[in-house]
């Protein structure tokens, strides 16, 4: 039997989703609480890894469950929630088809960076926001994600080093949504797919738009000649979240918004 859980987690003191040697992560969390379970070893696959400091709301997975193990699929997520920590939950779990892989069957997935504008770092807002400055212009930045959307190669919006087939990605949406009574920006990037950093490069070149520290042009330059170096730093972890995975049919029906 193939399970898939719906998870979320707060990245803080996560050194990312993948198992390291010496590092505490989602995945290992969530392998050893299965074992201590279930009394199995089995590895987890995730929809993608999310980096060290970086949260989620809406991350899938999925493992091989043995049929000797007699407990209803949707009360795995009870047994696997006495045992996991409090920074990681499962929110529903269920039965999926033996070929669904939740990398690979994943049709979309979105991504929320928030930034707060401040001058002062604000306790109840660091842990999951990052503290920009400047308040930016929303024009300027809607017409830096208007740029941005649709499929294009994504080389210059990458972080140096990283290793895949392809740069080219598709960007269904980037929504930007006033928060703290314009104090605020959330930036929610829906894509077929991401590169290494991908979206805290992006926040931070709408953001850079937004004062005027990038121009329109720039980024259109940076993002045709697939140079890293014409964009502006790569914003905190600590702004993203994974709201979602899309799949199709949708999983975990009735329990969150896909």
């Amino acid at each position: 039997m193939n399970i898939a859980l719906l998870i979320s987690y707060d990245g803080t003191h996560f050194s990312g989703w993948q198992i390291q040697k010496n590092g505490r992560t989602v995945q290992g969390t969530l392998e050893e609480a299965l074992h201590r379970a279930f009394g199995i070893r089995v590895r987890v696959t995730g929809s993608g890894r999310t980096d060290a400091g970086v949260h989620a709301a809406g991350q899938v997975c999925n493992f091989p469950f043995g049929e000797s193990v007699k407990i209803a699929p949707e009360k795995i997520a009870d047994a696997l929630n006495a045992l996991l920590p409090a920074d990681v939950k499962v929110l529903a779990s269920a039965p999926v088809a033996d070929s669904f892989d939740a990398c690979r069957s994943a049709k979309k997935k979105t991504y929320r960076y928030a930034v707060y504008f401040s001058r002062r770092e604000h306790p109840l807002l660091e842990r999951y926001a990052a503290r920009f400055g400047a308040v930016p212009d929303f024009t300027a930045m809607r017409q830096c994600a208007d740029l941005l959307e649709g499929e294009h190669d994504f080389s210059a919006f990458s972080a140096t080093g990283s290793s895949v087939k392809t740069t080219v990605r598709t960007v269904y949406s980037i929504g930007l949504t006033p928060r703290l009574g314009g104090r605020g920006v959330d930036v929610d990037v829906c894509g077929s797919g991401f590169l290494y950093n991908m979206v805290r490069i992006m926040a931070g070149a709408l953001l850079d738009c937004g004062t005027g520290k990038l121009s329109l042009s720039a980024v259109r330059e940076a993002l045709a000649a697939g140079d890293r170096e014409r964009l502006g730093k790569t914003m905190p972890a600590k702004g993203l979240t994974l709201l979602s995975v899309q799949y199709d049919p949708p999983l975990f029906a009735g329990e969150y918004r896909e």
